[in-house]
């Protein structure tokens, strides 16, 4: 069922906690099950999620926004989505246990950093689906999957085929 809705956005952020300085299970799992439809095809024949864009979003009590958004980025554009400049966000509290983003006195809301980044990876994930929308994606030419696998992938002979 969230895979039908994840099919049909243009758009898709991932938010997640940081849990032992890792993204949550659940987040993981989410990618996972993202991966186990990335042989899909879309309608021009390419990987299912061309032409979509990726980002994310994290929040904890404890270090690690960078490392885990580089993982999550990372998958999403392995199994095909593009991924703009500045498409991750993150806040954090104090290191540890303490209140929760939208607990009272936090500071998150408030917190000018978390928000400024907050705007910039939404800009940036909007315009780009945008082009993405308005130019019918990602070129299908030389990103075939049915291509490579019959030989005939380009149009003019290839001298590294084997």
């Amino acid at each position: 069922m969230v895979y039908e809705k994840v099919k049909k956005a243009d758009i898709l952020i991932v938010g997640t906690p940081i849990w032992l300085g890792e993204k949550s299970s659940v987040c993981s799992m989410l990618i996972e099950r993202i991966y186990a439809h990335s042989s899909e095809t879309n309608n021009k024949g390419q990987y299912a999620f061309y032409g979509k864009v990726g980002g994310c979003l994290i929040t904890g009590n404890e270090d690690g926004v960078k490392h885990c958004a580089m993982n999550i980025l990372y998958s999403l554009q392995h199994v095909g989505y593009t991924v703009p400049p500045q498409s991750d966000a993150g806040w954090i509290g104090e290191v540890g246990p303490g209140p929760s983003y939208l607990d009272d006195g936090s500071g998150g809301p408030e917190s000018d950093f978390t928000n400024r980044n907050t705007t910039f990876m939404t800009w940036n994930l909007i315009h780009l689906a945008k082009l993405f929308k308005d130019n019918d994606g990602i070129p299908a030419y030389g990103n075939l999957p049915k291509k490579w696998k019959d030989g005939s992938r380009f149009d003019f002979e290839n001298p590294e085929y084997r």
